[in-house]
């Protein structure tokens, strides 16, 4: 717009022809537009972006030694306004060669100065504590120029092949290439050492695989020859075991059949023989009486009473074997031979009986 001008963001406007507050030569504008009067006013403008200078001196140390330093400074002009006025009257014309220029002498000079109160062990060892003093030293004189530095840095220091420098880094470089070699001995050795540990790892583990695969199939093998021994030794033991049981059960029936017969058999037939036996001689006393008796009748009388009582007793020796429950041993015959006794012995006491009867009577008689 005509008569209204705006500077850029990292521009400062100037403007003269009028009259300024703080007696100030011209109107400073930053940051926003301002209406100027054309023909009775003139507006320039001064760059507040950043510039760069770099510097290449030769410079002597405390110890008279020659060094070369390199170095580079950032710098711009302030952004207050008295910092403006004094860059625009110095530099408006050709701001950034007489901005540059300028600013180098100064930095120069101060490191000049600076490099010649030290020695080259100390700056080599404190490049940054030479940088900040360089600083400090020319900010006096670069803010009186309107002119503000952001950064002030050291980029080399060289003393000509000298062989000075070399010199003071021989040592370190000795120990820290005798520190690599060392460092390179060990980690050669820890990876010797590291190869052989893993080689016996790897010894052993090969011969613990061996011993426990040669337990493997030594287990192997012995289930196989225990599977293939176990169907006929099953089949043994299974016999075995069922010969034995038969054998059990054939020692206890012949315990429960003893057992039988000595309750069925024994014992009822012991008691039987006891039975006839008293009953036989009950029956002796009672014919000895009869025979006293018929010591005075007739005998033909008395011997009808012994045949008429000689059934009477094989009838009770035989029931004494009907309820007693006799072991035959030889089946059929051993029955009739039983039966022959019983009958015989009935007679036995029939004949007794007789005999003593007619004893009797003839002692009676006599």
């Amino acid at each position: 717009m005509l008569g209204y001008h705006v500077p850029d963001p990292d521009e400062a406007m100037l403007v003269s022809g009028g009259s300024t507050k703080d007696n100030a030569p011209f109107k400073v504008v930053i940051g926003h537009g301002n209406w100027v009067m054309p023909l009775f006013r003139k507006v320039r403008y001064l760059s507040l972006a950043m510039f760069e200078a770099e510097i290449q001196e030769r410079c002597v140390t405390r110890q008279a030694i020659q060094l070369d330093v390199r170095a580079v400074i950032a710098f711009k002009v302030a952004n207050d306004t008295q910092s403006i006025v004094n860059a625009a009257q110095r530099f408006l014309s050709e701001q950034e060669r007489e901005m540059s220029v300028l600013t180098g002498r100064i930095f120069s000079g101060h490191l000049r100065s600076i490099v010649g109160s030290m020695t080259v062990e100390e700056i080599i060892r404190e490049r940054q504590k030479l940088a900040d003093e360089v600083l400090v030293a020319s900010k006096v004189e670069m803010g009186n120029i309107g002119l503000w530095v952001d950064a002030f840095q050291i980029q080399s220091i060289d003393d000509g092949n000298l062989g000075y420098i070399s010199a003071l880094a021989a040592p370190h470089n000795a120990a820290v290439k005798r520190d690599a070699q060392i460092a390179q001995a060990a980690a050669a050795q820890a990876a010797a050492e590291a190869e052989q540990a893993s080689q016996r790892k790897q010894a052993e583990y090969q011969r613990q695989t061996s011993v426990l695969r040669a337990e493997y199939q030594r287990d192997i093998d012995k289930a196989n020859a225990e599977a293939a021994q176990s169907g006929p030794l099953a089949q043994a033991v299974a016999l075995q075991e069922v010969l034995s049981a038969q054998a059990a059960q054939a020692r206890k029936q012949a315990e429960l059949r003893e057992q039988q017969l000595q309750t069925e058999v024994v014992k009822p037939a012991l008691a039987e023989a006891e039975r006839v036996r008293i009953l036989a001689e009950a029956e002796a006393d009672r014919m000895r009486i009869q025979a006293e008796a018929a010591a005075s009748n007739n005998r033909i009388a008395l011997d009808q009473l012994l045949i008429e009582q000689l059934p009477e007793i094989v009838k009770s020796a035989s029931l004494g074997m009907a309820n007693a429950n006799l072991t035959v041993l030889n089946g059929p015959e051993g029955v009739s031979e039983m039966l022959n006794g019983m009958v015989g012995q009935g007679l036995t006491v029939f004949n007794s009986l007789q005999k003593a009867l007619s004893s009797n009577n003839d002692q009676a008689a006599g």
